[in-house]
């Protein structure tokens, strides 16, 4: 008999390469992975691994068992989800994954909404960025994620998910209090050409689409400080460090010495969970959408009309990057 978790190891090394970067994604350890290999080598009376320079690859076959685990583990999750679809209520363990403003804005009364309604459901929330929970839900490590992109820059999802929006985030221009554009009713990016920006770290969804977004208008960016929670964003701006986009799901109340004020032309981030397509029927799939969607919902309307100047604010939670 095959045994499933060490199909799954097989899988994530034919996956990610390496057996490194199959452990990191199990999140277990390099000798938990080896051994996992060892036993499923023994079983099957075939060599899956070979070695190549400091690396492996998979044997001719290690691909064909690869190949099938795939299909088999997939058919584990539909089989899974059509159970648990059966008997018609949301159970047993939920994996969910956001990002960290998601997880602070919309998150708290989500999850407390499902614990209340789904008593025998156990869902479990895990701080990641976007691309890092895009991976988590393919590999199957995360059932469920809630992920950004802009209105202007898309991110990619592969094949096989599923996804259902949430909200809308309005974007925002944060700068010192004593900024000439400070007083303003709307803004346009044109105009913080001779300015200094702080950004998110490099790498990331929302620097790279900052640098996009202003080089699309004209601005060559002068990226003079890069932080990842808005909270140190906002410091930096209120000691006069410079400017920033300001998302309103993250703000919280904004500190003495800042003002923020809206683009003319809206820049929103676009907030939606995801999930693979196999286990669309799965009762906890949708309790878990339908409750982060009425969190959604609350969160957009104390966000209408808003926007916070010298110490007032969306009171919408605090966070790292999106």
């Amino acid at each position: 008999m095959l045994n499933l978790d060490r199909l799954r190891t097989l899988s994530a090394i034919a996956r990610h390469g390496s057996v490194s970067a199959a452990a990191e994604g199990l999140h277990v350890t390099t000798s938990a992975v080896s051994q996992q290999m060892a036993k499923l080598e023994r079983e099957t009376g075939q060599q899956l691994l070979a070695k190549n320079g400091r690396g492996i690859r998979l044997t001719d076959a290690g691909r064909l068992l690869a190949d099938h685990a795939a299909r088999i583990l997939s058919q584990v999750e539909l089989a899974q989800a059509e159970l648990e679809a059966h008997r018609g209520q949301p159970v047993g363990e939920l994996r969910m994954s956001a990002f960290p403003t998601a997880a602070r804005g919309l998150f708290p009364s989500a999850l407390a909404a499902l614990r209340a309604e789904h008593p025998q459901l156990r869902p479990r929330l895990r701080e990641m960025e976007p691309d890092d929970s895009v991976r988590g839900v393919v590999r199957g490590d995360v059932d469920l994620a809630v992920v950004l992109d802009w209105y202007n820059r898309p991110l990619s999802l592969p094949e096989g998910l599923a996804k259902a929006p949430l909200l809308d985030d309005p974007s925002d221009v944060a700068m010192p209090s004593d900024h000439p554009l400070a007083g303003r009713e709307f803004v346009e990016l044109e105009e913080f050409a001779g300015d200094e920006w702080i950004s998110w770290p490099q790498a990331g969804f929302c620097h790279d689409w900052l640098i996009f977004t202003l080089r699309s208008k004209g601005v060559e960016p002068r990226i003079a400080h890069l932080a990842e929670e808005h909270h140190t964003q906002l410091a930096l701006i209120a000691a006069g460090l410079g400017v920033a986009v300001a998302p309103r799901l993250g703000r919280g109340p904004v500190p003495d010495g800042v003002s923020v004020v809206p683009v003319r032309h809206p820049m929103r981030r676009h907030v939606y969970a995801i999930w693979r397509a196999d286990a669309d029927r799965r009762p906890s799939i949708r309790a878990a959408v339908a409750a982060l969607r009425r969190a959604g919902e609350r969160v957009e309307a104390g966000m209408e009309g808003v926007v916070g100047r010298s110490g007032s604010g969306v009171g919408v939670g605090v966070g790292g990057e999106g």
